[in-house]
């Protein structure tokens, strides 16, 4: 289902409140033991799974020393995601067999309900499993229940009228701090060259968050890129009135 579809899924739904679920340093704590127990059931490829056990027993070079990782599976490897979805299968099927509605990317997770009460009922619940079960912590300090429009899910949000879908307030704070980045004035690169790289930038931001309803402030963030285009122009424009 497509993220503007969920959305209005939900509104007509009547689900008007979120169980956003944060799982305390997920990479650095998945349990091996029970890893591999589930990679065991789902292939018999003894060699594919040695190989697995050594990639996740390899360790960490930490300065001259080489620390043992007896827990948790290594980011930024292509491999690392994968595993992360086999270990949350679980809590995929546990939502289904509840009937609840959810959305899950690796460890991101949100579930939506009609009600705070309802929503506590589950947090309590579902903190209770994926810590038992999973042997995984649920930070209590990122995850809460409260308005879909409260909260974010992968740098997007609900609008508050019509849950139309719109980009995140961080999502757009963050870009605006990459791009003064790009465009300080200090930089000394020609104009051109800011120019390419703000390009790069934002093509794809925007191919990320093109499934976005609201525009209003997009339209904000576009007015706001021209202001800091027009101050490194003024910035490099020469005492003969050209620019460097």
């Amino acid at each position: 289902m497509s993220p503007n579809r969920y959305g209005q899924h939900c509104a007509r739904e009547g689900r008007n409140w979120v169980v956003d679920l944060d799982l305390e340093a997920f990479f650095d704590r998945v349990n091996h033991d029970r890893l591999m127990a589930r990679l065991k059931r789902h292939t018999p490829d003894r060699p594919l799974l040695r190989l697995i056990n050594w990639y996740l027993k390899a360790g960490v070079q930490i300065g001259n020393r080489k620390a043992p990782t007896p827990e948790g599976v290594p980011q930024g490897g292509p491999l690392s995601p994968v595993l992360a979805n086999v270990v949350l299968d679980e809590l995929d099927w546990e939502l289904e067999r509840r009937n609840l509605k959810f959305a899950r990317y690796a460890d991101d997770c949100q579930i939506y309900v009609g009600s705070r009460r309802a929503g506590e009922r589950v947090m309590v619940s579902l903190t209770r499993f994926i810590e038992d079960s999973l042997r995984l912590t649920v930070n209590t300090r990122k995850s809460a229940v409260d308005r879909p429009w409260k909260r974010s899910f992968l740098g997007f949000t609900l609008s508050r009228k019509g849950q139309r879908l719109k980009v995140a307030d961080k999502a757009i704070s963050k870009l605006k701090t990459q791009i003064r980045i790009l465009s300080r004035r200090t930089r000394g690169q020609s104009l051109a060259q800011v120019i390419a790289d703000l390009k790069e930038t934002l093509l794809g931001w925007k191919a990320y968050f093109d499934a976005a309803e609201v525009l209003s402030p997009l339209r904000d963030l576009d007015k706001w890129i021209r202001r800091r285009m027009r101050s490194y122009v003024w910035k490099q424009w020469g005492r003969r009135g050209i620019v460097s």
